[in-house]
């Protein structure tokens, strides 16, 4: 354990930027209206005899607004890739074309919307509970260090304030990114 103020709040800014850097992962997943690489790179497919990222079959294009292009390397798992993307439950309808695949985005409805954007939120709450999950053994890491006089207790009031000030501007960042991604999935 550390008594250094500065190389535990860097151990908890690298545990936060984590949460964070999931968080927008995971909202890359959430279908908005406009077409986005970061939609189908989730994707597996089933190709020499095991499953592969997308990413690694072929090359993953946006032409235009409303259109994703998948441009597959090996013509022999064009098939494949239609049926992985089909399959992956984002309500899309893929169409195979020599080793080009064509996945368009239909509008969304009204309810699909509100559906992604209850998943939204229910993501953004994982990431705030995973924040608060490292502020809690931040917290507990600084009360050991006082209970074995390394720090103290005007010591470990200031880290405290230091820990938590830190989860308020990580919280913040996850309102905020729920915000934008609220904003992109109502946006008609």
């Amino acid at each position: 354990m550390t008594t250094d103020l500065a190389s535990l709040k860097q151990d908890l800014t690298r545990r936060m930027d984590g949460a964070l850097e999931t968080l927008k992962r995971d909202f890359s997943g959430l279908r908005s209206g406009r077409a986005s690489p970061a939609l189908l790179e989730p994707i597996r497919v089933d190709a020499y005899g095991s499953e592969m990222p997308l990413p690694q079959v072929g090359t993953i294009a946006v032409p235009e607004a409303r259109m994703i292009t998948v441009q597959v390397w090996d013509r022999s798992l064009v098939n494949a890739v239609v049926a992985a993307i089909r399959d992956a439950g984002l309500g899309l309808n893929p169409s195979g074309d020599g080793q080009l695949v064509r996945v368009p985005i239909p509008q969304l409805t009204g309810e699909r919307r509100t559906e992604l954007s209850k998943a939204a939120h229910k993501y953004a709450e994982a990431a705030k509970v995973a924040v608060r999950g490292v502020r809690r053994d931040g917290m507990e890491q600084i009360k050991a260090l006082e209970k074995k006089h390394a720090i103290s207790q005007d010591d470990m009031t200031r880290w405290h304030d230091e820990v938590q000030k830190l989860t308020d501007g990580y919280i913040k960042r996850v309102d905020d990114a729920l915000v934008e991604k609220d904003k992109e999935i109502k946006q008609v």
